[in-house]
């Protein structure tokens, strides 16, 4: 299980859910108890982006971790 920490906005979430629809893996994203599958479009744009995210998958896909790089924050 891989986890990172990111920080996003409204624009950037749209761009996370399309890359994660195409990974062939669970990906979740989450702050404090709320867990929601990042696939879900309605689910991510429900979380707060004030906040630090958690995302956590297991599996490899370029795109993704070009994305979570660009976005990440210092743990």
């Amino acid at each position: 299980m891989t986890e990172r920490r990111i920080k996003m906005n409204y624009e950037d979430a749209k761009k996370f859910v399309s890359i994660a629809s195409r990974c062939e893996f669970d990906i979740d994203i989450s702050y404090n108890r709320y867990v929601v599958d990042a696939k879900s479009y309605l689910g991510v744009m429900g979380l707060n982006f004030n906040q630090i995210l958690t995302v956590e998958y297991c599996g490899y896909n370029e795109e993704l971790e070009r994305f979570l790089m660009c976005y990440a924050m210092a743990c």
